[in-house]
């Protein structure tokens, strides 16, 4: 009993122990939390109500303290949110150090970093929220306003972006295709060219003006040099006359009086000549007033919009869009290219005759996918020093390359029409292999007018894509250095093509039937034996795989032709006749060999005896899979 009831004592003291040793640890988080912050200290401190409750009463009424947390963490955050402040910071005030650091102890290191950096992110937009008050915020709004404004007035104005014309290959011509600020632009510029021609202000001219007084200030010139010699004869004549002082005054009072005389004479002339240079002047521009011409045209189609052409329209529109539909802009442009044509009489220059070095150095032939006219531009040609120096030797024959440039524009827009849903651009393919590099003067000289001021400002939208071929590695910079004096739209319609890549790079824009077989493709200069009628078939051939081109011959006494390229070659090549007859023997056409990248199209023939087929067996022996073309053609046998 005695040991019972001391144990029982024991127990009974134990809690006591208990009580003291929990009081103890609360003491201490109490002291903990005030080193940490007061959110801290509130936090613990609802642990340590808890706790003792828990203790004293043997309820759990964590349930009613947790209610009344969460309540006060809802007040908190509102009063947060009316503060314009991010309920994460009290949410943060609220987690306990010591729950962090054994948060973050389960965590990776890429984790951890991650997590520091988004709370970073987080602080960033408190920290702006908190900054930012209500008088900024309308400040903010009012500038935004104000932006939006100015936008929507520049749109009016017509000067919208035009995203969608950059990326289309070719703009549309159909009127019912246009926009309706791409409309708004074209009835301005209309109204604009209409009052123009009828000002007779189409034309600048001022040069007309300036070349009649330049006519005035030349007689000037001269008569002052007439007066300049009388004047050093009449006082050589002075200095010899030693007669007497009577004598010389009266010599010199003569020589006054001719001087007098001489300088109302040079007066009277000049004010004569002023007076006629503005006369004929006024004349000149009376006439222009009155002679008013209307019909004035450009690539044979007027210009005058009251004539109700619509390649009118058509021809505006593309001064506008190489303008980004700036109006003022446009017209301007226009007069420009009026103004160089009638200086330079661009429009008699296809009667112009130029040397036959010229002459190889480009030719139109053919149509793109779209059925434009190409351009080819061999310049490749000027590798030779020789036909280097004959064309760009000196700045005179220089001008005459451009002007022979400037001949095969003006070939090419014979070639294209203005109506509404017609042909109005053409394709331009530059061959660049060989080319002398960018030390030759002449030749950067060259390219940079052609590229930035002959094509672009007076031949606007007429090249859709100018394609170069054969690029060398000088030529790429040489065109970055010349990119900050293009527009976007003028840079997005260069295509660059390396020796590799030639073949694969025109037929995303012309049939391979219409390419030349120099540049890879099956066009042969007066080929009789295929024309544009037959088709060309595709194969693709798989990295390190064979593919057989199988050509039925159903009859005896047949002749096949046929034509074959693969893109970049590096392959294994061979044909051979099988025929249907399985006794029969195999013949080979042509015997195997290894075809290289500069290989140009395969034409065969085979007459055969008996029924069968010819295959063409293509190796890849790269790890590029390979485009096969080819195309045949029977002829029955006479």
């Amino acid at each position: 009993m005695e040991k019972t009831d001391s144990d029982h004592m024991k127990q009974e003291q134990k809690p006591s122990k208990d009580g003291k040793n929990k009081d103890v640890r609360l003491k201490n988080i109490v002291e903990d939390e005030e080193e940490n912050g007061e959110a801290n200290k509130e936090d613990h401190v609802h642990e340590k109500d808890q706790r003792v409750v828990t203790d004293h009463s043997g309820k759990n009424v964590a349930e009613i303290l947790g209610k009344n947390i969460v309540e006060k963490d809802q007040e908190e955050s509102a009063e947060a949110e009316r503060r314009d402040v991010s309920p994460s910071t009290v949410v943060r005030n609220n987690y306990s150090a010591r729950e962090e650091i054994k948060f973050l102890s389960h965590l990776k290191e890429r984790e951890k970093k991650a997590l520091a950096k988004l709370k970073a992110k987080i602080e960033e937009v408190i920290r702006w929220k908190v900054v930012v008050t209500d008088e900024d915020r309308n400040n903010v709004n009012e500038t935004t306003d104000h932006e939006k404004k100015d936008e929507a007035e520049r749109r009016e104005v017509s000067t919208p972006t035009i995203e969608n014309s950059l990326s289309s290959t070719e703009d549309s011509n159909f009127p019912s295709d246009w926009q309706e600020y791409e409309k708004k632009a074209l009835a301005e510029l209309k109204v604009k060219v209409e009052k123009a021609i009828h000002d007779n202000d189409l034309f600048k001219s001022n040069k007309e003006r300036m070349h009649l007084e330049a006519i005035a200030k030349s007689i000037l010139e001269k008569e002052s040099k007439v007066v300049g010699q009388k004047e050093e004869s009449t006082e050589q004549d002075g200095k010899l006359v030693n007669e007497g002082k009577a004598e010389e005054k009266a010599e010199k009072k003569d020589d006054k009086q001719g001087k007098d005389q001489s300088k109302q004479d040079i007066d009277e002339k000049k004010n004569l000549t002023e007076e006629t240079a503005k006369e004929s002047t006024d004349v000149t521009l009376e006439k222009e007033k009155v002679n008013v011409d209307k019909d004035i045209a450009l690539w044979g189609v007027p210009l005058l919009p009251s004539k109700g052409d619509n390649a009118t329209d058509v021809i505006l529109m593309k001064f506008l869009r190489a303008k980004e539909f700036k109006v003022n802009d446009a017209f301007e442009m226009l007069r420009n290219t009026l103004h160089w044509r009638r200086e330079n009489n661009i429009d008699s220059i296809l009667e112009e005759k130029f040397d036959a070095d010229l002459q190889s150095m480009g030719y139109i032939n053919g149509l793109d996918c779209q059925g434009r006219p190409v351009c080819y531009n061999n310049f490749e040609l000027l590798g030779d020093n020789e036909i280097y120096n004959k064309i760009l030797g000196t700045e005179e024959k220089r001008e005459t390359f451009l002007r022979w440039r400037v001949q095969m524009m003006e070939k090419g827009i014979q070639k294209l029409d203005f109506k509404p849903g017609g042909v109005s651009s053409l394709l331009q393919i530059s061959d660049v292999r060989d080319t002398p590099g960018p030390s030759k003067k002449e030749l950067r000289m060259a390219i940079r007018q052609l590229a930035i001021g002959l094509s672009p400002d007076n031949y606007p939208e007429i090249v859709a894509k100018n394609i170069f071929i054969n690029v060398p590695f000088w030529f790429y910079a040489f065109t970055a250095l010349l990119s900050p004096f293009l527009t976007q739209r003028t840079r997005s319609k260069f295509v660059f093509a390396r020796p590799a890549r030639v073949t694969e790079t025109l037929l995303k824009y012309i049939p391979a039937e219409e390419i030349p077989v120099r540049c890879g493709g099956l066009k042969r200069e007066n080929d009789s034996e295929f024309l544009n009628e037959h088709a060309v078939m595709e194969v693709l051939v798989k990295a390190g795989s064979t593919e057989n081109v199988e050509i039925p011959v159903l009859e005896a006494g047949i002749t096949l032709i046929w034509d074959l390229y693969v893109s970049g070659w590096e392959v294994n090549y061979k044909e051979e006749f099988v025929p249907s007859q399985e006794e029969s023997y195999t013949i080979i056409v042509q015997r195997e060999r290894k075809m290289g990248g500069q290989e140009g199209p395969v034409r065969n023939s085979f007459k055969n005896k008996e029924p069968g087929k010819v295959v063409l067996v293509v190796e890849n022996l790269s790890f590029k899979k390979k485009r096969v073309l080819y195309r045949y053609k029977i002829k029955n046998s006479s």
